[in-house]
């Protein structure tokens, strides 16, 4: 790579800044005025307060007066980064309190966009389906119940939930939601806007024929797992190789009353054998078309979501609060999904060839260097920064 003209390009920019470079203004700018971000507000803008939280998350801070510490530390720098406040902790404190989230929400959305253009022709997927295919699943993060009553999941626990739409094109986190810990996984269902011809992979957590209904009426495709307990009528069997771990593909109809009420149609039942786990698996799917094998394969890659919910509590500070509002809570929680897309956009505009542990990595060190992000990643030794083993003992379980 010819680092030159990156050098000419960022000269004398802190890494912080070149990673903020992706931020588009006018589009942060927009949210705010949507939800009058800054009325009354004098000093420490909407802005300002982004930038904080965006380093906490980039540098894994723990707690706002670690941020505050760790930035005053650089005083003479923060001009340059785009604060033109005093920072203390008691104003970024009050600012998450009463600064309304889904401005950060809003902008996370539109960061989506900008990732999903980036990535739509990303080869990293193993199947070759040219439509979108999300992954479809949710995360509780436990509270502590005596700082956050408002989280109460049970008489002793307190938790929020975080329920995402992860295209597996790229792995984007394509629409999410944060809701209560007690909201049943089902309801998320109700919030996505479904895709002509896209897949989406659910668990059997999401197994509503009412609401898989509404899904095929969109002329999309699900897949998801057979409860034990459903009941189905067997129209006919289709042929299959049987030297393959399929074991059947069926065509059937639902025979509960109140189930064929809610799913009319016809369903498609594979059985299909894994011989690493050496157990059986039924999946159910509206598509007809596909190969036994490949639907099978599909649900097996619904195991990213859990790889991408692992990643960012373990690499982002979503597990320690900074602020014990809902808001506050919901405010981290978006800035932490903001970060993980600046990762990926940075990732795939300068072709950088590493994974995104070793890139958080490198550039939680790296906040107040100058080096071109480029070149200051491809000059660390890939062994510095290996990222955990993954436990994949279950890529079919729920």
């Amino acid at each position: 790579m010819d680092y030159s003209s990156l050098s000419h390009m960022h000269h004398g920019k802190y890494v912080f800044s070149q990673i903020m470079e992706s931020v588009v203004h006018y589009q942060f700018n927009q949210c705010v005025d949507r939800y009058q971000g800054e009325y009354w507000v004098k000093n420490f803008s909407c802005w300002e307060q982004f930038l904080a939280l965006a380093f906490g998350q980039l540098t894994f801070r723990k707690s706002l007066r670690d941020i505050v510490v760790c930035l005053t530390a650089y005083r003479e720098k923060l001009y340059h980064l785009g604060f033109r406040s005093v920072l203390r902790r008691s104003t970024l404190a009050d600012a998450n309190e009463k600064r309304d989230w889904r401005i950060y929400r809003d902008y996370a959305l539109m960061l989506i966009a900008e990732t999903r253009r980036l990535y739509a022709d990303d080869t990293t997927f193993a199947l070759e389906i040219d439509s979108a295919v999300y992954a479809v699943d949710s995360t509780t993060i436990e509270l502590g119940l005596n700082i956050f009553p408002w989280a109460r999941l049970k008489k002793k626990r307190a938790a929020i939930k975080v329920s995402v739409g992860l295209e597996l094109h790229g792995n984007i986190p394509s629409f999410f939601a944060i809701t209560s810990g007690k909201e049943h996984d089902v309801y998320f269902m109700d919030k996505i806007e479904y895709e002509i011809g896209a897949y989406y992979i659910f668990d059997r957590g999401y197994l509503d024929f009412r609401r898989l209904f509404t899904i095929q009426k969109a002329k999309a495709f699900f897949v998801t797992r057979a409860k034990r307990n459903w009941s189905f009528r067997r129209l006919y069997s289709h042929t299959f190789d049987k030297t393959t771990d399929v074991r059947c593909d069926q065509v059937v109809t639902l025979s509960n009353y109140y189930q064929a009420k809610h799913y009319p149609d016809k369903l498609r039942r594979i059985k299909y054998y894994d011989a690493v786990t050496k157990q059986y698996y039924v999946f159910v799917t509206n598509n007809f078309e596909l190969a036994p094998q490949v639907i099978a394969q599909l649900y097996k890659n619904r195991w990213q979501i859990e790889l991408f919910f692992k990643w960012i509590k373990q690499h982002l500070s979503i597990e320690s609060f900074w602020g014990t509002s809902t808001n506050a809570v919901k405010t981290q929680i978006c800035i932490a999904l903001i970060a993980y897309l600046l990762v990926a956009i940075l990732k795939k505009n300068q072709r950088i060839d590493r994974n995104s542990y070793e890139i958080l990595q490198i550039l939680s060190i790296s906040p107040f260097d100058k080096t071109p992000i480029a070149k200051l990643i491809s000059e660390y030794e890939p062994q510095t920064f290996e990222a955990p083993a993954q436990k994949q003992a279950r890529l079919w379980g729920d």
